[in-house]
């Protein structure tokens, strides 16, 4: 007996010394290859653009030969603050955080920072005084003016009624959305008619999904017997106020969406059911945000800007087929 349990002593021993030898070897293999652990966190993935924006940073970083952790904070701030607390518990060198709330992930950020993570932000909007390399994510302003002009060359010298669809109380990036696409459709009106003719008839909160967009847009249509035109912060929603339009027997509303160029809204531009969408490709956000946070980590690159902006465009039907795809994620 003593025999047998000195040999499973030396046995076990042995495969302990084997067992750390391996996890030597693989971290001495990693730091001579330069190989690290990504940490993607993600504040929902409740919305497709969000677990398309997703799956995109989980693919590239694999692509790039990288080891990537993904967390779905389920759009809960608490849930956020953990997951990335754990992420850098897991040694991550690099955070792509998509942010629930532009104040309550600050300090989250600055601590993951103050631990040697380079974080980089994508898509919603985190205070610029949190320690982050950079934000990626389309310009709002720019896209919205692109919108707001397309509007006016599609409707002419109309009064507009607007029934204006957003996604969450006091969200930083639905503002931006909003503000971007009113303020392009007023420039373009002074710029060729001498005068602005809008009114925004009722903002409804469609929670950025297509359900959201349905309901509040069926509250819309029975307070506002006047709607041309409907304006909302992402495609989803748009989509389920056209859902709500058709079962209301309503015609001649213009849909148009701020941003996200979601599939579904392309395929319809294709068929001139639906107006304009701006670009917003959550594949290109993540995709960038990896390229740049792993030259970062690698120190290819420095001094990047505490900005970086995707390339911004109005999709409509005279240019949709450069951008649809119908097999993508999103």
């Amino acid at each position: 007996m003593n025999i047998q349990r000195r040999a499973f002593a030396i046995s076990a021993a042995a495969s302990a010394a084997l067992a750390a030898a391996a996890l030597a070897a693989s971290a001495a293999a990693m730091a001579q290859t330069g190989a690290f652990k990504i940490g993607v966190s993600m504040k929902t993935l409740s919305a497709p653009y969000f677990a398309a924006q997703m799956e995109a940073a989980k693919a590239r970083g694999k692509e790039l030969g990288y080891e990537v952790l993904a967390t779905d904070a389920q759009g809960k701030l608490q849930k956020q603050i953990s997951d990335v607390e754990d992420l850098v518990t897991r040694g991550v060198k690099l955070l792509i955080i998509n942010p629930a709330d532009s104040e309550g992930l600050v300090n989250a950020v600055n601590n993951a920072s103050a631990n040697g993570v380079k974080v980089v932000v994508i898509d919603s909007t985190l205070n610029p005084r949190a320690n982050f390399v950079t934000q990626v994510q389309s310009s709002n302003s720019i896209n919205g003016a692109l919108v707001g002009h397309w509007v006016i060359e599609e409707v002419g010298n109309k009064s507009l009624k607007i029934a204006l669809l957003s996604g969450e109380k006091g969200n930083p990036v639905g503002q931006e959305r909003r503000l971007g696409v009113l303020s392009g459709i007023i420039e373009a009106q002074l710029r060729k008619f001498g005068k602005a003719d809008l009114t925004v008839v009722g903002q409804g909160w469609g929670h950025w999904n297509d359900e959201g967009g349905l309901k509040a847009m069926e509250d819309l249509l029975v307070a506002n017997k006047d709607i041309n035109m409907v304006l909302g912060e992402n495609d989803s929603m748009v989509l389920g106020a056209r859902r709500a339009i058709e079962s209301a027997g309503r015609t001649g509303i213009l849909l148009v969406a701020a941003a996200d160029a979601q599939k579904e809204a392309l395929a319809l531009i294709k068929q001139g059911k639906y107006g304009v969408t701006g670009l917003n490709d959550p594949a290109l956000v993540a995709r960038t945000a990896i390229d740049l946070g792993v030259k970062v980590v690698k120190g290819e690159v420095k001094d990047v800007p505490k900005q970086t902006l995707t390339t911004p465009a109005a999709i409509t039907k005279g240019n949709v087929d450069k951008f649809y795809n119908p097999k993508a994620v999103f």
